[in-house]
């Protein structure tokens, strides 16, 4: 990654994880980091951890909860109020396989979290975005696990039959139709900015535990634990394909980036194919409007 000083970069879920390794890697880049945190104590100790290592690190701490579409609203008044520009917004932050819960304003946690807040996110921070000079980017961080999902248009919020995994994979699967939908509208506006998606691979991070210490299973954490130990690569590592997509000069916009290793799952970032249900163009476009009605929040984007 060649040097990104001078620029400014949000990443949502800045204080664990990928995204504080990617939030380290841009900082000792020489980016200001916004770091959107749910938890702005716990984003302060990441911020503290991170200028140990850089003492030079330019960050921000700066409250976001994805799950309260109130909250998203807030950042990105605060956002538009405090900075000109944005070269790049990283939506990273998420959830995974965890009991079937609600955001605060009443969404399935998954898809409201995973999706609708971050394309709400998108569209508030989008007239920043576009009057930023040179090129910016948008990255949303998707999953592998998107291949199994689908678009469940009669059950959006898994009220009638609710299954972590498929919840999650569904989710996921509308990051990746979302990233492409919106690269397609803004070439069709002329916009110059593009929009990416990129996935982790299989990566050590907390985000495995979080659905076993929900449920209380104490057996699937210590499982989730080893599965870290013996066959993930690292959450720096796992940083690096969203890092190659806010980055890399030679992403033109709408590519999906992964892992080139072992069934993509680790090793350098390059650019790969989706699954094929993420290229159904009617499909995007569908969800697209009704993650316009669900949140409220429009883009001022043309159709494609």
């Amino acid at each position: 990654m060649g040097s990104q000083a001078g620029n400014t970069v949000v990443v949502t879920g800045a204080n664990s994880g990928i995204g504080f390794e990617a939030t380290a890697a841009f900082a000792a880049a020489g980016a200001h980091v916004v770091m959107a945190c749910r938890s702005t104590d716990r984003g302060r100790n990441a911020k503290r951890e991170i200028e140990q290592e850089y003492p030079g690190a330019s960050l921000t701490v700066h409250e976001l909860d994805l799950g309260d579409l109130d909250s998203v609203e807030r950042f990105a008044d605060w956002y538009r109020a405090e900075y000109d520009a944005l070269d790049v917004l990283a939506n990273n932050a998420g959830v995974m396989a965890i009991p079937r819960s609600e955001t605060a304003d009443g969404f399935e946690t998954q898809f409201g979290v995973n999706h609708l807040g971050h394309a709400a996110l998108t569209a508030y921070l989008l007239p920043v975005l576009r009057r930023t000079n040179g090129e910016s980017r948008v990255v949303t961080q998707s999953s592998g696990v998107h291949e199994r999902g689908r678009i469940d248009f009669d059950d959006l919020q898994s009220e009638h039959d609710y299954d972590k995994w498929d919840a999650y994979a569904q989710s996921k699967l509308a990051n990746v139709l979302f990233a492409y939908e919106l690269d397609r509208r803004l070439r069709a506006a002329g916009a110059s900015v593009t929009s990416v998606a990129c996935h982790p691979g299989y990566a050590a991070t907390n985000l495995q535990l979080r659905g076993p210490e929900a449920e209380g299973s104490r057996l699937r954490v210590l499982a989730m634990k080893a599965a870290n130990v013996l066959v993930a690569q690292s959450a720096e590592q796992g940083a690096w394909p969203l890092l190659y997509a806010a980055t890399e000069p030679d992403i033109d916009g709408g590519e999906y980036v992964g892992p080139t290793g072992l069934f993509d799952m680790r090793g350098h970032p390059g650019t790969q194919q989706s699954s094929d249900r993420s290229y159904s163009e009617d499909t995007a476009r569908r969800l697209w409007t009704v993650s316009e009605e669900l949140t409220g929040v429009s883009f001022d984007l043309p159709e494609p």
